[in-house]
């Protein structure tokens, strides 16, 4: 199968922001996954997990978003603040029924945040919050001067302001964020739009509005319309699973083949969701101003038996890793438009990192994707080309490769494969044309059966090893990917 790579053609620049993450308020994501408190005897920085705070680092994580999802519509931010004796207890209603204490809010995000290296993503409340609360909660992160909010910081201890860029205007507004209309919704988010202040010219904030769930054009039609002009993107909810009955989604391990092929299926629908969004957005953006903020994606099957419903906990297989891989192909590809994504969720939650029990941690198969696909960060994406052919059941078929490139400053490229098909290895000759690059070509690939999966007892079932046999010519290069696997190619420049 031939791969070429074509340096004289790109989209532009991959943001970073596509490698994005989602931490909600939801089961163990944040309480006993990110955050454990400083009493715990659980290795922590100010109550952040060692051990997940520097696993998650090694990703290069360029944001976080929270705190939700359906979360952030019932979370009121002033509940979070101050000393923690005097918090309010909530109950949150929208996961598990479950009683916090509030120990988790803004100066423990904006702490993580400083921890992880990355920007914050705060999704501020539309849905039961008003609009003085929200703009207060602005001014209280990123207000310098004198100001009551500003003052309010400091009383808690906090000097300097953090200077927040990224605000979601509400969350899935269409749903449970109110069960809005769009037309409503989008007046309603060029009002918030106009209270959300910037209060340094060095530090503008980006604001995000909630965009459409999976394939409603009508909802992105309309808020690009009418509030396109108060806010900088517009967000898109895609989920990846197996039926389509959610009451019975499907499992995360021991699927059939049906299940394994019908989630890589719907999975390659997230190309058409982005252009189609995409070309409905510049009919009221024709200049293409608004970006697209992919901000939850990902898989979605039924929880582990014996665990709460309402905390989402999955576990994550090689079928997972291949989910990650075609939809972060995807956006590289679509760099010109995605100009952020954010998988769901980070710890514990649907498709996560990392997983958590007691002290233990483990890295999942979707780790594993997105440390060999950081190189793609913030480079210039490059035009690709695969030979394919179709592998799956008679109701399931993708092609059987999919692929993405980009290339450094430096002028190294990553190339960026994966075999969709679960039982064929599939030969490929890379040929490129355009970029400088000579000889020395290096590759990891993760593979395994399916189903393979992390746990607890074996944390390296599924990791990624060197690729062998890679023979190089003068314009490219021929290797062998295993069955159900994804590569990473490094191909250096000459010296």
């Amino acid at each position: 199968m031939r791969i070429i790579i074509n340096g004289n053609r790109s989209k532009g620049t991959i943001s970073k922001n596509i490698y994005g993450h989602f931490a909600e308020h939801l089961g163990r994501c944040i309480y006993g996954g990110l955050y454990v408190g400083e009493d715990s005897d659980i290795p922590n920085v100010n109550g952040m997990r060692t051990d997940v705070v520097e696993a998650l680092k090694d990703l290069n994580i360029p944001v976080l978003r929270w705190p939700g999802g359906c979360f952030a519509d019932t979370y009121h931010w002033q509940d979070g603040i101050g000393p923690k004796e005097n918090r309010k207890t909530i109950v949150n209603t929208n996961w598990g029924g479950v009683t916090e204490d509030n120990s988790f809010g803004t100066h423990e995000f904006l702490e993580l945040c400083r921890q992880l290296g990355c920007e914050a993503y705060i999704s501020g409340n539309v849905g039961s919050g008003t609009v003085q609360e929200f703009s207060d909660w602005v001014e209280y992160c990123n207000m310098g001067g004198i100001s009551p909010m500003a003052s309010k910081r400091r009383e808690n201890g906090r000097e300097e302001p953090w200077n927040v860029k990224y605000w979601g205007i509400g969350n899935e507004a269409w749903g449970c964020g109110g069960n809005m209309r769009p037309e409503f919704y989008g007046d309603l988010c060029r009002q918030y739009s106009t209270y959300l202040r910037n209060y340094s010219d060095d530090h503008r904030i980006f604001k995000i509005a909630s965009g459409a769930n999976v394939d409603d054009y009508k909802w992105t039609e309309t808020v690009a319309r009418q509030a396109g002009r108060f806010v900088d993107a517009l967000s898109l909810h895609y989920y990846t699973l197996p039926s389509d009955d959610w009451g019975h989604k499907g499992a995360a391990t021991g699927f059939t083949e049906e299940e394994y092929y019908s989630v890589l299926r719907k999975t390659l629908y997230m190309k058409t969701l982005v252009e189609n969004h995409a070309n409905v957005m510049r009919l009221a953006d024709p200049k293409g101003r608004l970006g697209l903020v992919v901000d939850e994606w990902g898989t979605w099957y039924d929880v582990e038996p014996g665990t709460v419903p309402g905390f989402l906990y999955q576990q994550n297989t090689m079928r997972d890793a291949l989910v990650a891989a075609i939809n972060l192909n995807i956006f590289n590809d679509h760099c010109d438009t995605v100009v952020m994504a954010n998988i769901a969720q980070t710890v514990n939650v649907l498709q996560a990192m990392v997983l958590t029990e007691g002290e233990k941690m483990v890295l999942t198969p979707s780790y594993h994707v997105f440390h060999m696909y950081k190189g793609h960060q913030g480079a210039k994406q490059l035009e690709t080309y695969a030979e394919t052919h179709l592998v799956g059941t008679d109701k399931d078929k993708a092609p059987n490769l999919h692929v993405s490139a980009s290339e450094a400053k430096d002028g190294t490229v990553l190339l960026t494969v994966a075999n969709l098909s679960g039982t064929e290895a599939s030969p490929i000759e890379v040929m490129w044309s355009g970029i400088g690059v000579r000889g020395s070509v290096e590759g990891t690939v993760l593979t395994g059966a399916t189903g393979d999966f992390n746990s607890f007892d074996a944390p390296e079932t599924v990791r990624p090893q060197t690729m062998q046999g890679i023979c190089t010519t003068a314009d490219g290069f021929s290797a062998v990917l295993p069955a159900c696997s994804v590569a990473a190619f490094t191909i250096r420049a000459e010296q």
